[in-house]
């Protein structure tokens, strides 16, 4: 279809569905090339997609939800064609005529290159044709940063250099892994060693101790149960020692090898006997089992002599019932390897590998193969076969003579090991042997591990090469674990340092050394437990290192972050929105798809972000921490271009704003300081940190005494700042001299309540000619106690106009916003609603003015509010990880990061009707019925750790029996209201 619309050329541009004029004025000039028409034809096709997508008819997802999501995946597929970056299509060589392009400008004598050059060298030098002028200018204005008009090629170079370097940083910052410090542990016996862990399916740990003590754990160590399972033997023998210990997990069966030549097997449950197998050849030093099919097993051991042993049971319930009931011998049913082997059901197979002991034996089932490794070179690590396979001369030896007796020929037991066949086994030589690996089917990886402190990476099929090779540890490594459906690899080496190592990208993710995890002693044991997602290691005490695991949200909420969203923005230079978090990562949102266009921050020298703006141009980011400090971004790219920093101690800003008096532009900042900090905006100061102007003598002197939450501009010449006490003071930023000064009122029921909050964290400016019988020319709003929202008269001294009631529910507002023309004022509270006011309805001696609508738009405090009066939408964020778009009305848009696009004047491609999901099952947002009603309370809801007596004292009368309406209303409900 779209190699169809390309081929067409003007014909489509022409087509009447897309809702243009048809002409027949053929001599006017053609001002668009070819390119620029295919891509308006591939928007068109977009917008027609959005259109056709069937409309939702349901608050929740049905049983088209399917069809919707194939739906968007086609219009995401189309719109990717049209909306390609440029900077990610940039080749080597193409970069490389670039850059003699420019030259060839600095050669003519230009240093820097305009719009419409740079548009030409784009095309010409890139390969790009069919990019249109608009995508080539979009990426001149992330270039030009300031609005200079010009850019020079070493500014290209670092605007590419930064954004891959932020988004390399964006991968990384997403695969983010820690334990967490220190380790939980527990006291052990002193002395006697742990020979292993192992853990069950419902994350229930098991150890034996060299004498034989199995202890059961909780996840968090606590003991459960412990037994001593060998019995005294005679006076005059030795007592017997445990030399390794495996689960056999779908049997229900724990089983011990001794140093006595035994393998102990015993019920998992209760820890009775079950059977032994004894007489072994030698000492089974590393044990393994392995589930091998429906009622079969292998257990394999490996020996001082560098063999591997394999003993292969089918039926195994049977087998084992049967040896249950044979003689005992010091209290556990007994038999021999020889007359076990003899059994119609076992198979006995015994290899010889390597030329020193074996350090490690384990049976893959995904590979049908037997790893065992040494610490001797030559054969430190060898793949082979349970069974002889390509011997195919023996094999029809074996079949001829089963077919001429007429019977399966039974083998005699051989304790002589075999050597496999060149053709049945993989060699590995590495250096000082290997003690650990681990094994990997679904990333087909071997990684291996030993006295040499290198974890080594090996494509399991071939031996010749490693292909990674993980650096890091300062010990010999004795344990390594692949967890592949996190790509992860655990390595642990003796100085008890455990490391998580990335397979992909081969970089160590996060380090745990025994300093910050207080683990000490000699290991002797370590096993992960992948139900738990913890390392369990057995020094001097039982330890465990739990992983940090992020909050499991529901399957069908949609976040837009994954911590809390402290401020948002809007940039109509680029449709963007801006979003930053508590964790100091700033993200990029196509404001017409919703999709998340770039990310950075998040780094360790950053500290929370609590309140941002953008300049007057919507080019540059300014952003607020926690640390004091104010840093100016171009957001495009990730790069900060310059902090803005106060001398000494530093506090939280709380508010910052881009301040414009006459030709001047300025960065002011409030916070906790309780002082206002203006920062000239000089792009031409080449000082990455710059400091502020001396104060202005009132704020020294006259200023606010408590901490200051909220700055406000009314041009050209008013400021207004808000404290935490309620306190409001107007400025005048020419003299620096303060205007008039006030304290929010508190209506009469509230002038009693105890720890009543009186903050003011929001403030805007209004000017409507419409309300000069209430202001002169300038009023003020402010966000009072209760729910309330005050309005001043500023030019006469900060008379108190009136107050209404903006919270039905009588939650703080904590944003407000209003439209262009001042007609709509929107008030955001701290439990998620907003609510839609007419300023020009509002009349003091009347009671409060009904809300012109309001609806639920989040689940907690909302942090950002803003109107896009252009596109009649409303920007909101929250403390819920969210950051949404309503239209005007309240009708749901989506949430930025949600997997379908959306089109912001397309209303099919909304989610409206539905309603994001977490509102919908919120307590909060229950409808108000007498069932819901009895023993139910708001302050129940909000604060549910609250004592009885707290609860009776915030229990008033308007809020004994209050429940919430539906997330939405109707007309009607407004008029029955």
């Amino acid at each position: 279809m779209l190699s169809e619309l390309g081929s067409t050329g003007n014909r489509a541009t022409g087509s009447s569905c897309r809702g243009e004029k048809v002409t027949d004025n053929f001599s006017a000039p053609r001002q668009r090339d070819v390119s620029e028409d295919r891509q308006e034809q591939l928007h068109w096709l977009v917008r027609e997609l959005l259109r056709q997508n069937g409309r939702r008819h349901s608050v929740t997802l049905g049983d088209e939800a399917e069809i919707m999501r194939r739906q968007h995946r086609s219009i995401d597929s189309t719109r990717s064609l049209c909306s390609l970056k440029i900077d990610e299509t940039i080749s080597l060589d193409n970069l490389q005529k670039l850059k003699l392009a420019c030259e060839e400008f600095e050669t003519g004598g230009l240093r820097s290159i305009d719009a419409n050059n740079f548009g030409r060298i784009v095309k010409k030098c890139l390969g790009l044709p069919e990019t249109s002028s608009a995508q080539i200018q979009g990426l001149f204005k992330t270039i030009d940063y300031s609005d200079q008009g010009r850019i020079s090629w070493g500014e290209f170079c670092t605007h590419m250099l930064q954004k891959y370097k932020e988004k390399e940083e964006t991968e990384r910052r997403s695969k983010q892994v820690a334990f967490t410090l220190p380790a939980t542990m527990k006291a052990l016996c002193r002395g006697i060693p742990i020979v292993n862990i192992h853990s069950t399916h419902d994350g229930t740990i098991v150890s034996v101790r060299e004498d034989g003590v199995v202890c059961y754990w909780s996840p968090e160590l606590k003991p459960l149960k412990t037994k001593h399972m060998f019995n005294d033997g005679p006076a005059n023998r030795k007592s017997k020692w445990a030399s390794d210990f495996t689960l056999m997990t779908e049997f229900n069966k724990l089983m011990i090898g001794t140093g006595d030549r035994e393998i102990q097997l015993y019920e998992l449950s209760t820890l009775e006997p079950c059977c032994q197998i004894n007489a072994l050849d030698t000492v089974p030093l590393t044990l393994d089992y392995g589930y091998t099919g429906p009622d079969k097993c292998c257990i394999l051991y490996g020996d001082t002599d560098g063999c591997v042993t394999i003993i292969l049971i089918s039926s195994v319930g049977d087998t084992l019932r049967l040896w249950n009931k044979l003689p005992k011998t010091e209290n556990m049913p007994n038999i021999a390897v020889d007359n076990a082997v003899l059994s119609p059901n076992v198979t006995f197979v015994r290899w010889k590998v390597h030329h020193d002991w074996v350090t490690q034996a384990k049976y893959f089932h995904s590979f049908q193969a037997v790893v065992s490794s040494s610490n001797e070179e030559s054969s430190s690590l060898v793949i082979g076969c349970v069974l002889p396979l390509t011997d195919a001369e023996q094999q029809l030896s074996e079949i001829r003579e089963a077919c001429y007796e007429g019977k399966t020929k039974k083998v005699q037991l051989s304790w002589i090991p075999q050597l496999r066949a060149l053709g049945d086994r993989t060699v590995f030589t590495i250096f000082k042997g290997v003690k650990t690996f681990d094994l990997c089917h679904k990333h087909s990886l071997l990684v291996t591990g030993g006295m040499d402190r290198l974890v080594r990476m090996w494509n399991p099929h071939f031996s010749g090469k490693a292909t990674g090779i993980l650096r890091g540890h300062s010990a010999p490594i004795v344990y390594l674990h692949i967890v592949s459906e996190d790509s992860h690899i655990f390595s642990v080496s003796t100085d008890n340092t455990v490391k998580i190592w990335d397979i992909q990208d081969q970089h160590c993710l996060f380090t745990a050394d025994p300093k910050a995890s207080g683990i000490h002693g000699n290991m002797s044991a370590c096993s992960y437990s992948s139900a738990m997602k913890c390392v369990y290691i057995a020094a001097d005490c039982m330890a465990v290192l739990s992983l940090k695991i992020r909050p499991q949200l529901h399957s069908r909420l949609t976040v837009s972050h994954n911590e809390i969203v402290m401020c948002c923005g809007y940039s109509e230079e680029f449709r963007q929105v801006v979003s930053c978090t508590e964790g100091s990562v700033v993200k990029v949102w196509d404001f017409d798809t919703g999709h998340q266009v770039f990310e950075f921050g998040g780094t360790n020298d950053l500290s929370a972000t609590t309140c941002m703006t953008f300049d007057p141009k919507g080019r540059r980011l300014i952003t607020g921490g926690r640390d004091g400090c104010l840093k100016i971004w171009n957001f495009n790219n990730g790069q900060c271009l310059k902090t803005l920093k106060k001398e000494g101690e530093c506090h939280e800003v709380c508010d910052c704003i881009f301040l414009q008096v006459h030709r001047n532009l300025y960065v002011m900042s409030v916070g906790r300081d309780r002082k206002i900090d203006i920062y000239p905006d000089t792009p031409e100061d080449l000082h990455h940190v710059q400091r502020p102007q001396p104060s202005w003598q009132d704020d020294l002197t006259n200023g606010h005494k408590e901490d200051i939450l909220c700055v406000a501009q009314c041009p050209p010449s008013l400021l207004a700042t808000s404290s935490y006490d309620g306190e409001i003071i107007v400025w005048n930023v020419v003299s620096g001299r303060i205007q008039c000064r006030f304290v929010s009122p508190l209506l009469a029921e509230n002038q009693n309540v105890e720890g009543l909050d009186t903050s003011v964290p929001s403030i805007i400016f209004l000017k409507d000619s419409k309300l000069q019988h209430l202001f002169s020319a300038t009023a003020l709003l402010s966000s009072g106690a209760m729910g309330c929202v005050n309005l001043w008269n500023v030019l006469s001294g900060g008379t108190f106009v009136g107050s209404f009631k903006a919270s039905r529910f009588q939650q703080k507002i904590t944003k407000l916003a209003k439209t262009d023309k001042d007609v709509l004022l929107y008030a955001a509270d701290r439990i998620g609603y907003i609510y839609v006011y007419n300023i020009e309805k509002f009349a003091p001696e009347r009671k409060s003015p009904r809300a012109e609508n309001f609806w639920r738009a989040h689940t907690s405090r909302i942090t950002g509010l803003q109107i896009v009066d252009n596109d009649q939408v409303v920007l909101t964020a929250s403390t819920d990880y969210t950051v949404r778009l309503w239209s005007a009305h309240g009708e749901f848009i989506g949430t930025f990061g949600q997997s379908e696009s959306w089109g912001v004047h397309i209303s099919s491609s909304w989610k409206h009707p539905a309603v994001p999901y977490e509102v919908l099952i919120d307590p909060l947002s229950m409808p108000d019925h007498e069932m819901l009603n009895a023993n139910t309370f708001l302050s129940d809801a909000i604060n549910p750790v609250e004592t009885g007596a707290h609860r009776g004292a915030a229990k008033s009368e308007t809020h004994s029996k209050l429940r919430l309406p539906p997330t939405s209303i109707s007309d009607t409900d407004i008029e029955e209201d």
